[in-house]
């Protein structure tokens, strides 16, 4: 019986860690991996996990890097690259293999530590607000408190997730006439939107949650056409009034990017975010296209960019977006694998109508996107934890419906009547 508890606990863990620097973030990999091993219950792990609709995505996608890392070329990166290959594989099997009450418990401690970082940015601003120098924040907590490279674009996203899933938490409690709650999830989202917008300040986080928003409402009220509109509507009136409200930083972030990807339509090169993803796009496009059926070689980008990049840009080591990146290693083959993966998880989530099926299909989604315009699965800062809980999401939109919503055994019990 404590055998079978380990995963438990290393999933709760796991969730636990997710905002932490990417080697806390590795220990949680780890030791759930331990613990499942330790365990001793695979068979009905893998029998759960070959039942799932990704079993043949994913098991195209590892089989395909394998055959190209085979017969393929190799590189100084290919160890690296194959090595996060195989990390993303892991990690999407290992989800998908959790018990119902694993991944409700990895789902606790990703709330719960979500909760202690919301808690610690207020003080720390209580603090500065207050005419105080706070002290300087310990590691655990910098990448929420200032810009940190792709650790803090990795807590943004994952901030989204929890501001689409408490927007969708609102939007249910809203129509079963339990306005204290609804306000409450509610504000969580509008806390979000502050942390990202002002304090992560991730165009992409913000851009995602836009998106994502009208999604969950066309998720509940796909088949109430009158209510779907009003939503809509009031949405729209109330995106309209933060954008004329917006901080000048925020216009001018968005403006700035245009003027990037303007400026390096003309040949202007330099480290602007959208200079370069232009240059990186465009050239590992034309990677895929000159050799399509099994692209360069695992670990080939980074050489073949060096070649062809801009010498300002030559030390980058992903392309900002995942497809191409396998693309260009693995051909379309391995591109539409890996997208096959994505599409198929918000498929799963938007087939289920509940609330579990919504917060899937917010979660996928912000995968999409994250996955389209940054390196969310490759770099591991991002790809270890933004991956397993949009994963951890869907293997409980994977539950049978007459079994009740999963999401009702989150909070604690006594709580779960007003959820």
């Amino acid at each position: 019986m404590r055998r079978l508890l380990l995963p438990r606990a290393a999933a709760c863990l796991w969730g636990a860690v997710v905002f932490m620097p990417v080697g806390v973030n590795y220990l949680g990999f780890f030791l759930l991996l331990l613990a499942m091993l330790a365990a001793g219950d695979w068979r009905e792990r893998a029998a759960r996990v070959r039942q799932h609709p990704l079993w043949w995505p994913v098991m195209a996608f590892l089989a395909w890097q394998l055959a190209v890392l085979a017969f393929g070329p190799h590189y100084d990166e290919t160890p690296v690259n194959l090595w996060h290959g195989l990390r993303l594989t892991a990690t999407m099997l290992m989800a998908l293999a959790l018990t119902r009450e694993e991944a409700v418990w990895a789902i606790r401690g990703f709330l719960g530590i979500a909760v202690v970082n919301i808690a610690y940015i207020v003080v720390f601003y209580g603090i500065v607000f207050s005419g105080h120098t706070p002290s300087v924040p310990p590691n655990l907590f910098r990448s929420v408190i200032f810009l940190v490279g792709n650790k803090s674009i990795n807590n943004a996203l994952l901030f989204t997730v929890l501001g689409a899933g408490a927007a969708a938490c609102g939007l249910l409690w809203m129509t079963r006439h339990r306005p204290g709650a609804a306000l409450l999830a509610f504000g969580v989202t509008a806390v979000t939107v502050v942390i990202i917008n002002f304090n992560l300040m991730s165009r992409t986080s913000l851009l995602a949650l836009l998106v994502v928003l009208p999604a969950v409402c066309v998720h509940q009220w796909r088949r109430q056409w009158r209510a779907l509109l009003i939503a809509l509507a009031v949405g729209g009136v109330l995106v309209g009034a933060a954008a004329w409200n917006a901080p000048p930083f925020i216009e001018q972030k968005l403006a700035t990017g245009v003027q990037e990807i303007e400026a390096a339509k003309a040949g202007a090169v330099s480290e602007g975010s959208w200079v370069v993803r232009y240059y990186m796009y465009t050239e590992t496009a034309r990677m895929i296209l000159e050799k399509p059926l099994a692209g360069w070689g695992i670990g080939a980008w980074n050489s073949e960019w060096r070649l062809r990049g801009p010498a300002l840009l030559a030390d980058y080591n992903m392309p900002h977006n995942d497809y191409l990146w396998m693309g260009s290693q693995t051909g379309f083959p391995g591109l539409l694998a890996l997208l096959a993966i994505v599409l198929t998880g918000v498929w799963q989530g938007w087939k289920r109508p509940d609330l579990t099926g919504r917060i899937a299909f917010a979660a996928m989604l912000i995968l999409l996107m994250a996955t389209s315009v940054n390196s969310a699965l490759r770099d591991a800062q991002i790809g270890l934890s933004l991956l397993w809980i949009a994963m951890v999401c869907l293997r409980l939109a994977r539950e049978p419906v007459e079994s009740g919503e999963p999401w009702r055994e989150v909070p604690p019990r006594r709580w779960q009547r007003a959820a």
